[in-house]
């Protein structure tokens, strides 16, 4: 049960995305709906609202907010991490990305992978500086934290 059965980004101040960042989007909110692991930890002996979850994703005052409630609309939990800690592996990947949809284009197969495989490096790097934020806040595995990495890197796109 303890999971994100809906998702919401609000990126009403920012900038209309790129096509590829609108795809990397859907594909992050289709892969997270259909399997991801989020468990709210419980807090002081209070009760914490059992999953599953509606996720609220924005950046507020330069910090990326997590307001997480239940199906009901019951707050469960909100938190604020520093968009501080993500800004280069966020720079990387961009650059990166930008690179392989550059290389898609013209480069052989064995280069495409090349920047594919730093890409995915990059990823993963930014998922586990995520985690790190995360813990004590939410427990998740790596896939949900890849996933909402590339939502964090939407949301920072205009941010």
């Amino acid at each position: 049960m303890s999971h994100i059965s809906e998702i919401a980004l609000d990126d009403s101040n920012l900038p209309p995305p790129t096509p590829e960042i609108e795809q990397e989007r859907k594909v992050a909110i289709f892969d997270l709906l259909e399997q991801n692991h989020f468990v709210l930890p419980k807090r002081d002996d209070r009760l914490v609202p059992e999953g599953p979850y509606k996720l609220n994703l924005s950046i507020r005052d330069k910090r990326l907010v997590f307001d997480v409630e239940t199906p009901e609309d019951q707050k469960a939990a909100e938190f604020h991490l520093s968009l501080g800690p993500f800004r280069q592996v966020v720079k990387d990947y961009f650059q990166i990305c930008k690179s392989y949809y550059d290389a898609v284009k013209t480069l052989p197969p064995s280069q495409i992978e090349t920047i594919d495989m730093a890409r995915r490096g990059i990823h993963n790097e930014g998922s586990r500086v995520l985690q790190e934020r995360l813990e004590g806040k939410v427990e998740v595995d790596t896939d949900t934290a890849r996933r909402l990495f590339t939502l964090i890197c939407v949301l920072h796109f205009g941010g």
